[in-house]
């Protein structure tokens, strides 16, 4: 047997021992349903099906062609075109309030807090003693472990006419699917490396990952820092540092984004500094406004423990979060780390697995890692650029068949 089919074929005994062991560890122990994933057995169809199974169809028949032949601008068009139709046709297999305009308009989430903001100012700087738990006036589950700038957000969103969770989920979908656009920008700029980034182009828009991205917050999160990565590629560091900045006050995780910044600025320090800087700048305009991000990440930590991660088994989630994962991801960038050779793609997801295991490490990220680490897995779609050409419809097609399962088999509750 090749190293690749060793490679992919331990990948997914990795995922089968998750959901094995996560079942005999059983619900009071894992909390989350459906161990590795944070989802309930639910086999259905929806109106989504027939849509999700045509862009599919699409992209993995005529993406990789479309993607060598077209122009650059748009080919990325295609991409980025295609990746939205993706996303909202999975999310619209769980139907259109179920899977879509109800998603973010629950009590755990964001826009259950956005009526409640009626002055931004008092909001952020009585932000953090919101925090913690058990209080009559709690933030809800989502805004507690999250930085400000997640629900401002939405709450701008609401301030300029587009309230509602169809507008939220929108947002979120558009802003998500521009990982599809980032990271061959990424590869093109910074690596000098035309024909893989149009390798990875169609594996970019096909993205299992989308399942999560449509339609969750952590969807945005991923669109934000990586058009920040890839304006950084681009030579713009001071807008990637703006931009990386204010993904740090969207979640305190996404400071573990730095590690692929690093990689892609390497030996360019005045790129490195001004994005910093630029950085520096959006942590200054929240701390002048009455939040300071080291003050929130450490309750942030108290209320993490406050609730069901307290219950979670380190012991298993430690390596079932990487199960997890790997669904997100696909198993198409497997089967190219297996082919993988020393060049900027390498680098890109050796950053990304790097911040990936580092918030493995943390323990303050056990289950929902599907969705939490979206910013970091869709890096991983880099890894495609090694897979050979002959060979890439059919990973794409397996792509496509792991996001259509989980979708059909799960009720995903993100």
């Amino acid at each position: 047997m090749s190293r690749v089919r060793w490679t992919v074929l331990g990948a997914a005994v990795l995922v089968v021992l998750a959901v094995v062991v996560g079942a005999l560890l059983g619900a009071r122990r894992t909390f989350a349903g459906f161990p590795p994933l944070f989802a309930e057995w639910l086999p259905h169809i929806g109106v989504g099906t027939p849509l999700a199974l045509l862009v599919a169809v699409l992209v993995v028949a005529r993406g990789p062609e479309l993607a060598v032949r077209l122009p650059w601008r748009r080919a990325l068009g295609a991409g980025y075109l295609a990746a939205v139709a993706w996303t909202v046709s999975l999310a619209l297999v769980d139907g259109w309030e179920r899977g879509f305009a109800g998603r973010l308009t629950t009590s755990d989430e964001y826009l259950h807090e956005v009526p409640g903001v009626t002055d931004v100012g008092a909001a952020l700087r009585g932000f953090s003693a919101r925090i913690l738990d058990h209080q009559p006036d709690s933030w809800t589950t989502h805004v507690s472990g999250h930085p400000p700038g997640a629900l401002l957000a939405f709450v701008g969103l609401d301030r300029i006419g587009l309230s509602g969770g169809a507008w939220a989920a929108l947002l979120c979908v558009l802003v998500g699917a521009l990982t599809a656009v980032a990271v061959p920008v990424t590869l093109r700029a910074w690596g000098g490396d035309e024909a893989a980034a149009r390798a990875v182009l169609p594996f970019a828009a096909l993205f299992p990952g989308a399942v999560w991205i449509g339609v969750s917050a952590d969807g945005l999160f991923a669109g934000v820092t990586a058009c920040g990565i890839a304006l950084l590629a681009l030579g713009r560091p001071v807008l990637a540092g703006l931009l990386l900045g204010l993904g740090v006050f969207l979640s305190y995780g996404l400071v573990l984004v730095g590690v692929v910044a690093l990689v892609v600025t390497w030996r360019r320090w005045r790129a490195l500094a001004l994005a910093v800087l630029a950085a520096s700048v959006v942590v200054a305009a929240f701390a002048l406004a009455g939040f300071w991000w080291l003050d929130g990440y450490h309750l942030v930590v108290r209320r993490y423990y406050q609730g069901i991660a307290s219950e979670r088994v380190y012991h298993y989630w430690v390596w079932a979060n990487l199960a997890a994962a790997l669904l997100a991801a696909g198993f198409a960038p497997v089967a190219g780390l297996a082919r993988a050779r020393r060049s900027p793609a390498l680098l890109l997801v050796g950053a990304a697995l790097a911040a990936i295991l580092l918030a493995d490490a943390s323990g303050l990220s056990k289950a929902e890692v599907e969705r939490i680490w979206l910013p970091f897995t869709a890096w991983l779609t880099a890894a495609t650029a090694f897979l050979p050409a002959r060979s890439r419809t059919g990973w794409l097609a397996v792509q496509a068949g792991t996001a259509l399962l989980v979708n059909h088999l799960l009720l995903t509750n993100w």
